[in-house]
């Protein structure tokens, strides 16, 4: 089983392959939809590949499978989908790789946020101000 490169999308290196007997539209429908999902503000780099393939059994209750494992950033996004048909397999990919991307996005500023120091600390109380510094002539030694 031989791979065909069909290319690299944008500056990013996102290779889009093909197996089997994979026509020119079916590659356009998956090179729009992925880039529909990658197409974002605020994305990390993206390195990766995504592949398309036809089983050779016409008797495959599902012949149509579709992958792709991207790099974004330092997380590895891995998405799978077994379809009738190209399109529905591609439909499907992009499903799951786009709530794989957003799980990524979300668990990524989730642990930016860093808590506020304590009031003991310096941080706020809980009514949202700060305390008052004390003078330091007035404190018990």
């Amino acid at each position: 089983m031989t791979a065909r490169e069909t290319g690299i999308r944008g500056a990013e290196a996102v290779r889009v392959r093909a197996e089997g007997k994979v026509g020119e539209g079916a590659l356009e429908y998956l090179r729009a939809k992925i880039g529909a999902v990658l197409d974002r503000q605020g994305l990390p780099p993206v390195t990766g590949g995504v592949r398309i393939a036809r089983a050779n059994a016409h008797h495959a209750e599902h012949p149509w499978t579709a992958a792709a494992e991207l790099r974004i950033g330092p997380d590895l996004v891995v998405a799978h989908a077994r379809e009738a048909t190209s399109q529905e397999a591609t439909d499907r990919l992009q499903d799951r790789l786009r709530r794989q991307v957003e799980r990524t996005l979300g668990s990524r500023q989730t642990a930016r946020r860093s808590a506020a120091p304590p009031p003991w600390r310096g941080g706020a109380e809980e009514d949202g101000r700060r305390p008052a510094a004390e003078p330091a002539g007035d404190r018990p030694a």
